[in-house]
């Protein structure tokens, strides 16, 4: 990466980065995209495969409907054109990791055209937030490419050809990103709604989802495109961020030292920040792509798409509004629990047992948020159930039991799944008391042990209430009802 200190902000403020994103998201389904073989991550190497997958003379191909349908999902999501008459082809370039020696992919007719995705990103300047539409030039499906490993030996390569042939989108930006905090966001945003779709994971830890980053610079106010360079493989939001940035700033001080930028692929190095080139970036000619043969196009009819559209979930915009108008939920509350489908989906799940909304929201941004790590929100794995939870709720909404208890019933129910809570606080004495004449002999002994601030509380030191209750919990061991022991001392004061 370039040091920043090396180039002026006078000169930094000449240039401005175009900035394009290709976003590889590997499909849900339970089988290739063209042949039966089992796609899943986690295998042992070379497991998952057949001779359609190692390209074997003689197979032929069978595409995975499935797969089709996710892509058609995807765009409707977007907003994007979606193409009826789908033909795949062949990619033909080398790699030891793609057995047959090309690759089947869209070529001309992508099954989804144009569209767009709403992000939310910060000025660089005034630190202000903004929206703005990252348009997609278009999403096409094809399949992926196995795997290579070095493992440190490098006279060898161990290929791995189980991810050969996983059904993968590829969304294709127009080039109209103009800084890493927007590609971070579109990425974010891009992650989350397939998750919302349930089409694929968004795992970048585990590769099935990745991002190719294009990065050019121009003259600030220009409007030509400047020589692009491909920075390849970037598995994380953040390292897709550090990339742009790297660059960015890699060009500028290319440009200003009198170099020429080269149409290139590179390749990202997170631990040092640095990108090292690979070759040459191909041209389309390089793949000599034509139609194939083994594979009869594809008909999306007005029936297949209305289906799918039928299927559509709601999706987060659309849950963020919900959450607002039906729940009353404030914006930050209905931005939070919108992030994750899981989290908005557990919200509803208690919703339907409670009407105290704004208390669900508080404890799942709270308590049960707080119990959750990233593995247990995707595998749904929340510390107690939705019927629990709102059970808890009422417990407080009735007076039966106080916050402060709720929160020790909570830490209990977590350990003791099938125990009511109205039985856990029972059984360790949490249940508030709320018997008047009981309550009233220790609101007296509080305040005849404090006659002097029963005094200073009687010519307008109102704040010794405070005082007063929390003496009187102290008496209670906590299971005065608190609301109830104020009541009872301002009508004795």
């Amino acid at each position: 990466m370039v040091d920043e200190v090396l180039i002026s902000p006078e000169v930094l403020s000449q240039y401005e980065a175009v900035i394009g994103l290709e976003v590889h998201c590997q499909l849900l389904t339970q089988s290739k995209i063209f042949a039966a073989d089992a796609n899943a991550f986690g295998a042992e190497p070379n497991t998952n495969i057949s001779v359609i997958t190692l390209g074997h003379p003689g197979t032929l191909p069978k595409l995975n409907r499935r797969a089709i349908d996710y892509a058609i999902r995807i765009g409707l999501a977007c907003g994007s054109t979606i193409t009826r008459h789908n033909i795949f082809a062949r990619k033909n370039y080398f790699y030891p990791d793609l057995p047959k020696g090309y690759q089947l992919s869209q070529d001309k007719g992508p099954i989804c055209v144009g569209g767009g995705i709403l992000i939310t990103a910060k000025d660089p300047v005034t630190g202000l937030p903004y929206q703005t539409t990252i348009q997609l030039h278009h999403i096409h499906l094809e399949e992926d490419a196995g795997k290579s490993i070095h493992d440190g030996n490098e006279w060898a390569t161990q290929l791995d050809y189980n991810r050969a042939g996983t059904p993968l989108i590829e969304m294709v930006t127009d080039p109209c990103i103009r800084s890493a905090d927007e590609a971070g966001q579109y990425l974010t945003e891009v992650r989350r709604l397939v998750r919302y779709l349930a089409i694929c994971d968004g795992n970048m830890e585990e590769g099935s989802l990745r991002c190719d980053v294009n990065v050019s610079i121009r003259p600030r106010g220009a409007t030509h495109l400047g020589t692009k360079v491909e920075v390849k493989n970037l598995n994380s939001i953040r390292n897709v961020m550090r990339a742009v940035d790297s660059e960015f700033l890699r060009q500028i001080e290319l440009t200003e030292s009198g170099g020429r930028i080269i149409q290139e692929t590179r390749t990202f190095d997170a631990a040092s920040g640095l990108s090292y080139s690979m070759r040459e970036k191909e041209t389309m000619n390089d793949y000599r792509y034509f139609p194939d043969p083994d594979l009869t196009p594809v008909v999306i009819s007005d029936e297949w798409l209305a289906d799918i559209q039928a299927s559509m979930p709601m999706l987060p915009a659309e849950l963020y509004q919900k959450f607002m108008t039906v729940y009353g939920l404030p914006d930050y509350d209905a931005a939070l629990l919108t992030d994750a489908k899981e989290l908005a989906e557990y919200y509803e799940a208690v919703c339907l047992h409670t009407t105290n909304y704004k208390a669900v929201s508080n404890w799942i941004m709270g308590p049960v948020k707080g119990q959750l790590n990233e593995k247990a929100l995707r595998d749904r794995q929340f510390p107690v159930s939705a019927e629990r939870l709102a059970a808890l709720l009422t417990l407080i909404d009735t007076g039966l039991i106080s916050q402060t208890a709720a929160h020790q019933v909570f830490g209990f129910m977590i350990d003791q799944p099938d125990i009511l809570p109205e039985e856990l606080a029972q059984a360790h004495g949490l249940v508030q008391n709320r018997n008047t004449d009981a309550l009233q002999t220790l609101v007296e002994e509080v305040l005849a042990a404090w006659p002097d601030k029963v005094e200073q509380y009687r010519k307008g030191k109102k704040n010794l209430l405070g005082l007063f209750v929390g003496e009187v919990m102290k008496k209670s061991k906590g299971s005065a009802d608190p609301k109830l022991v104020n009541e009872l001392l301002v009508k004795i004061l």
